[in-house]
């Protein structure tokens, strides 16, 4: 069986192989090392992840209980009357759909599934880019969508992708969602990725926020087969990127798993302010209760 994002099972290839599970993963992990192919939960894909974006219908149905504790998590990180910046992304609508109990919150978007769970929230304006519609993720792209976030000025920016490694950062697979997460970083003092643990290691076309640029990844407790993705965490955290890592079993709000322990919080870098602890025990060196960026456009 091929999965949407272009995987396919140990089990099919088993199947058309003719021999048994264990020898494929054998073959597989082999395979890997020798930079042929990439490992996925089950199942393998070409390397690099270079290909052709999947739809949101098929993304959606993608490790939801992991986007689910993650968007729980990162809920977490914002402030009653804060003003912030939501990528399009499956997550990211998890994400937005928390935030509508979040009083006096101002959330610029271009995401019509973003702005759509915030539509009804009380208190809550929902501020939207111009641009065209890109159908494949009810996102707003292209140069209008660019050109409306000139100028702006927000506490954070909440991001999503196709991939993420220590060397190259966030990255995703379409040239014009890359471009409009350029210009959303750029209107954001910090930015927080929220990424599961299926993105960790992989790495598409274009990149969108580069790890020096990362203040804190939000993400689930990689498997404990998953070796790449426990590296890619510990990578991006020797590089100064806060990890915050659901509890085990995809809950949030429990005990760090392994893979928290495992990565190491370093302090935030020179130049961004400290987020509030979510989940994982650490108290920041102040609070940021209170602080609402200001929104100016040109």
């Amino acid at each position: 069986m091929v999965r949407a994002n272009g995987a396919v099972s140990l089990r099919e290839l088993a199947r058309v192989v003719q021999t048994s599970e264990v020898t494929v993963r054998r073959d597989v992990r082999a395979l890997e090392a020798e930079g042929l192919l990439d490992r996925r939960h089950g199942g393998a894909v070409l390397p690099g992840g270079f290909t052709r974006e999947s739809g949101f219908p098929q993304k959606s149905h993608l490790a939801t209980a992991e986007k689910t504790a993650i968007a729980d998590l990162a809920a977490g990180l914002v402030e009653e009357g804060e003003a912030i910046v939501v990528g399009a992304g499956t997550t990211t609508q998890e994400l937005a759909r928390r935030l509508a109990r979040v009083p006096g919150l101002t959330v610029v978007t271009n995401s019509l599934l973003v702005a759509q769970a915030l539509a009804h929230a009380n208190r809550v304006e929902v501020v939207m880019t111009g641009g065209t519609l890109r159908g494949s993720n009810y996102a707003l792209v292209g140069s209008g969508a660019e050109q409306s976030l000139q100028g702006l000025r927000v506490s954070r920016a909440f991001l999503s992708g196709s991939g993420l490694t220590a060397e190259r950062g966030l990255s995703t697979s379409n040239m014009l969602s890359a471009s409009v997460d350029r210009a959303l970083v750029q209107a954001a003092a910090e930015v927080v990725v929220l990424a599961d643990h299926t993105k960790l290691g992989t790495d598409t076309m274009f990149q969108t926020v580069p790890t020096d640029l990362i203040t804190r990844l939000v993400t689930d407790e990689p498997p404990p087969h998953d070796d790449r993705a426990a590296t890619e965490l510990q990578a991006l955290a020797d590089q100064g990127v806060q990890i915050a890592v659901t509890g085990a079993n995809g809950n949030s709000g429990g005990e760090p798993g392994p893979a928290a322990r495992r990565a190491p919080l370093p302090g935030p870098r020179r130049g961004h302010v400290p987020l509030r602890s979510a989940g994982l025990g650490e108290q920041s060196a102040g609070s940021d209760r209170g602080r609402v960026a200001d929104l100016r456009r040109r």
